[in-house]
């Protein structure tokens, strides 16, 4: 059984807001190097109730990704959570990641033919089309397996013993044994916590301090259960606090149609006020209407669980996706923004993956024995041994479900789909016999493209191009990485990434002397 994330990362050691005297920790440090004031009046303190090293924001994969960083190369650090609990959505996420190797050599243990980091690099620069930053991209790639290994290497992480494309281009899709990403979050917290890396809890930033356009970031403001403090950092500040999704005013600014009538795959703290905090203090950010949105989730809760998995890798086999109505109305390999537009545009909500016993014969036989009869008592994937007995579970119209599914049957033994053009594989099973399956489908917010502009060693940019000293910032609070669509396992190699780019950049910044 798998660590209680929601433990501090490092044990044994006081809390650092409450108590001086920890090592490389000193309370009630001043700054007296101020002298522009903020654009309310307000100036940095000039006491401060405590000081670290390195204060990271946020606790997901990017965020546990500096710490580690960060405290393996020698600094005092404190990640400032605002939740109760830790990970964020990289707890929650499917636990895929995308690198082209590893030192586990999946793909060639397995035969599944070749990869590399540029191919991995054109896969991404074309999903974002045309809008991701290459540099960025090329950080990314060639970060992707190293940092695949540290996990493995220094926390301990577990794959399981399969790599998938998913969608993309070649093999290299790795996945966390539980299906979830907080096996990726628990092996960064094993790095941070000999270290003494610490974790917070219910601490929400209210405030970046600066001292003026051209000078360092020098700390923070937070919202905590001992009341407001403010926190000093002696080598910088890492932002790692995800996207907005869960914030309808703030991604209908930008996405007008992503009203509440969406739901949204995160947890209810990815609201994107460190973007803002930023922007208050010169940085830039970009492309914030690029908003993902995943045609997979739960319909109640918006959630991407297991079923949105098979719903996922299904397709591939040759799935389909039909409204109540009993009618296909899209392709199913079109790009998951377009799908989901076109659910919506069915007017009845749920959507239905549909598929039979071939196509499931197809997927991992391991988790069809363990996590396939979970599922189905659950209710999340209705199976019948007929169509005309699943039209009843599901409420679609069951004429016309047999229908389509004798006309879509006919595609797939020609492999031409003349009504949505859909290309179909050399291996795609057929659709002539049952027991037949459904999975219940409703559009959900899932990924914010945009955020803060950075550099590749994770530097914030401010609004004339210039980085931001002693800022930095990893994840999906950044933006120019994935362009206009993000491919799959790229949320979980991105922040991971960049998280230790940044955190190795941090305790590399010469220690600010207290005044």
């Amino acid at each position: 059984m798998a660590e209680d994330y929601r433990k501090p990362l490092s044990h044994g050691r006081r809390n650092f807001l409450l108590t001086a005297g920890s090592a490389g920790i000193a309370a009630a440090a001043t700054d007296g190097a101020f002298a522009q004031p903020a654009a309310d009046g307000r100036t940095p303190p000039a006491t401060w109730d405590a000081t670290v090293d390195v204060l990271v924001i946020g606790s997901g994969f990017a965020g546990c990704a500096a710490a580690a960083a960060a405290a393996e190369a020698g600094s005092s650090v404190a990640v400032l959570e605002k939740m109760p609990n830790a990970g964020g959505n990289s707890a929650i996420n499917l636990g895929d990641y995308a690198a082209w190797d590893s030192a586990l050599h999946l793909r060639q243990k397995f035969n599944l033919g070749d990869d590399s980091a540029a191919q991995h690099a054109i896969d991404v620069l074309q999903a974002g089309d045309g809008y991701s930053d290459p540099a960025l991209v090329d950080t990314l790639v060639n970060g992707a397996p190293s940092a695949l290994d540290w996990m493995i290497q220094r926390g301990g992480l577990k794959l399981r013993d399969v790599i998938h494309r998913q969608g993309l281009s070649a093999y290299r899709m790795h996945y966390a044994p539980s299906g979830r990403g907080i096996d990726y979050v628990e092996a960064l917290r094993r790095i941070a916590a000999p270290h003494g890396a610490q974790l917070h809890f219910e601490h929400a930033v209210s405030r970046l301090w600066r001292r003026d356009a051209a000078g360092p970031v020098l700390g923070v403001e937070a919202r905590t259960p001992q009341g407001l403090r403010q926190l000093r950092a002696r080598r910088g500040v890492v932002i790692a606090t995800g996207g907005f999704s869960a914030d309808v005013a703030m991604r209908a600014a930008f996405r007008p149609i992503l009203t509440t009538a969406y739901n949204t795959t995160n947890h209810r703290g990815a609201t994107g006020e460190l973007i803002r905090l930023a922007q208050a203090i010169g940085a830039d950010a970009l492309q914030l209407e690029f908003i993902e949105v995943h045609p997979y989730g739960d319909p109640v809760t918006g959630a991407l669980d297991t079923a949105t998995s098979y719903a996922l890798q299904i397709r591939r086999s040759g799935a389909m996706l039909v409204a109540k109505n009993g009618k296909r109305f899209v392709n199913e390999l079109a790009p998951h923004d377009f799908v989901s537009r076109q659910e919506v545009a069915t007017g009845a909500k749920p959507t239905f993956t549909i598929f039979n016993q071939a196509m499931l014969a197809q997927q991992d036989a391991e988790r069809n024995r363990v996590e396939l009869p979970k599922l189905i008592e659950q209710g999340r994937i209705l199976r019948a041994g007929t169509l005309r007995d699943l039209a009843a579970q599901t409420g679609i119209a069951a004429a016309m479900l047999e229908e389509t599914a004798q006309r879509y049957a006919q595609m797939l033994r020609e492999r031409k789909d003349p009504e949505f053009n859909r290309p179909f594989a050399a291996d795609v099973a057929l659709f002539a016999e049952g027991p037949w399956y459904a999975i219940r489908n409703w559009p959900a917010v899932h990924h914010t493209m945009g955020g803060l502009r950075i550099d590749s060693t994770a530097r914030v940019i401010d609004i004339w191009g210039r980085p931001i000293p002693r800022l930095y910032a990893a994840g999906e609070v950044t933006g120019g990485i994935h362009g206009a669509a993000r491919i799959g396992g790229n949320s979980s190699a991105d922040p991971v990434v960049f998280g230790r780019i940044a955190g190795n950049r941090v305790a590399a910044e010469a220690a600010a002397g207290v005044v």
